[in-house]
């Protein structure tokens, strides 16, 4: 049997199916409006990206707890949330023919100081950035009835979002947030059942993924993004991935995303703390395809790819879909150019500096500045200076925290 072509679509086990091989992946769009909710430019931003010839759309991550956020920007969506903005967000993402799945978070410990909330762990390990480190929160480590209402609240976001119209939701476990942080050694220290070996510490996955599958209707999709390592020593491994991709199998997931790294390793980002070198274009395929005779559902890698035979051949290889997450900030039709003729996706220039952490924090501004061009109607400026989208998202961020902190004592 010959191998799937990119443009072929992909049916998944819920019986949803997928128009084409190509997934816009997550990126992290700080764009939620007043109260935290989807406003005109989240609409009109995925209304942009449905066009462009992607068969699906993954959001950010829509924030699972409200005192909890990766970002002040981020959206949140909760059992009490008006889903009137979320169903126009789900039509606008659906308008070219896209299919769009919600990713579900939260950030466990990787919460900023300035920006206030709550910072739960699997245990008390605070984030390690050298000098960077105080910038974040000391996390407290979850009781059995935070990590229960974590469980419940994963439950109830999906199925809100199932109400809303979206077609499937993404858990995040991977880059380092509260799913993942309870996967990994360096930060589960715990002695309870949520702890210990990988069946321990992979529980929470395992039972937030059962509660989310038991919400949502039978043809919801559910997938789960997760890392293929940390890219750290002593962290969480390929042969944890392996293991947890296999608990994963008999649980209804129909896809799973293969990424790496976290805040402290941002080898989503083509940066491993632990030495590896990545490669250029599609960071994890490597790793998804040695996972490929354990996992029993489709496997999607993410990570660098800008060059339509780049995913063509991870396609051929075996991997179900391919995404892309900032090839489709710097040229949001890029699947429709594909379809035409080969062409590539630019390249966003890098901030010169040793210090990899801000290297990682300017080019998620570069991307994120990006995203907003989108969203107010205009273009991407591809070759624009990471360096003033950093300065320029530090000013911006300073706002988004004053209202982040209003509506936190508006809920108190």
């Amino acid at each position: 049997m010959s191998a799937p072509e990119l443009f072929a679509p992909l049916a998944l086990a819920s019986g949803a199916v997928l128009p084409n091989r190509i997934a816009k992946a997550a990126m992290e769009e700080n764009l939620a409006g007043a109260g935290q909710l989807p406003d005109a430019r989240l609409i009109a931003l995925y209304r942009r990206w449905s066009r462009g010839g992607a068969g699906l759309l993954i959001t950010g991550n829509v924030m699972v707890d409200g005192r909890a956020l990766t970002g002040p920007g981020g959206v949140v969506l909760e059992e009490a949330s008006d889903l009137a903005p979320f169903r126009r967000w789900a039509e606008a993402a659906q308008s070219g023919g896209a299919k769009v799945w919600m990713q579900i978070n939260h950030p466990g410990r990787q919460v900023q100081v300035d920006q206030g909330g709550l910072a739960w762990s699997a245990s008390d390990v605070q984030v390690d950035l050298g000098p960077h480190s105080k910038l974040f929160v000391k996390p407290k480590a979850m009781s059995e009835a935070e990590v229960a209402e974590t469980i419940a609240r994963f439950a109830a976001t999906a199925r809100q979002a199932d109400l809303a119209g979206f077609d499937g939701v993404q858990v995040h476990a991977a880059h380092g947030y509260l799913v993942s942080q309870f996967l990994s050694p360096l930060t589960n220290r715990r002695t309870d059942a949520w702890g210990g070996d990988i069946e321990g510490r992979a529980r929470l996955l395992v039972e937030i993924v059962k509660a989310v599958r038991a919400a949502v209707r039978p043809d919801f999709a559910v997938a789960v993004k997760l890392n293929s390592a940390d890219f750290q020593r002593g962290g969480f491994d390929q042969a944890d991935a392996r293991a947890v991709v296999g608990m994963l199998n008999d649980l209804g997931v129909d896809l799973v995303e293969l990424s790496g790294g976290s805040y402290e390793s941002p080898a989503m980002q083509g940066e491993a703390a632990d030495g590896r070198t990545l490669a250029r274009e599609a960071y994890f395929l490597e790793f998804a395809l040695e996972l490929k005779d354990v996992a029993r559902m489709p496997l999607m890698v993410t990570g660098g790819v800008r060059r339509r035979e780049v995913a063509a051949q991870a396609v051929a290889d075996g991997v179900a879909m391919v995404g892309i997450a900032t090839a489709l900030a710097l040229d949001p039709d890029l699947p429709r150019r594909w379809r035409e003729a080969p062409a590539d996706a630019p390249v966003a220039p890098r901030l010169k500096s040793a210090n990899k952490t801000v290297v990682a924090m300017a080019g998620m501004a570069h991307t994120g500045r990006q995203l907003r061009r989108m969203a107010g109607g205009g273009e991407p400026a591809a070759q624009s200076s990471p360096l003033v989208a950093l300065l320029l998202n530090q000013l911006r961020r300073r706002g988004l925290i004053r209202r982040y902190q209003r509506y936190l004592a508006a809920r108190a």
